[in-house]
């Protein structure tokens, strides 16, 4: 039986990660970006039309999967710098870095949840927050 045959049999899922080689590649772009997107989604959720036609409904759907996946790019790519990239030195620079990142991720999940501007906003103010101090330790 070939590779591929047998590959074909047995049940698999795609797996997404960075790195843990380590490589020494990390960059809080991917998050910073995601957090924008998630901010974004929202103001233009909250600005659809109150209407039940087939286009608005369709736009609703589409900007809120866009806004959840987005806040799941946050959680993995915030998680990743913090498991992988930060060392102790780093926390006793930064000892808010822990509740910070915990706080983001809570974040994150909470855009997830709801379409509220405020909880958007705080979670990109977040996500910079942990971009800045990323940049701090790269000095």
């Amino acid at each position: 039986m070939t590779v591929r045959k047998l590959a074909a049999l047995v049940p698999h899922r795609v797996v997404h990660a960075h790195c843990d080689i380590p490589c020494g590649i990390y960059d809080p772009h991917e998050a910073q970006l995601a957090a924008q997107t998630v901010e974004r989604m929202v103001t233009l959720i909250q600005g659809l039309p109150d209407s039940t036609s087939e286009a608005s409904r369709n736009s609703f759907v589409r900007m809120v999967g866009v806004k959840e996946q987005h806040a799941e790019k946050v959680k993995r790519e915030v998680q990743v710098i913090w498991s992988d990239y930060f060392k102790p030195e780093h926390l006793e620079k930064f000892p808010q870095l822990h509740d910070l990142t915990w706080k983001t991720l809570k974040a994150a999940s909470a855009c997830k949840q709801s379409v509220d501007a405020e909880k958007a906003a705080e979670l990109r103010r977040q996500v910079d927050e942990f971009a800045r101090i990323f940049w701090e330790t790269k000095k």
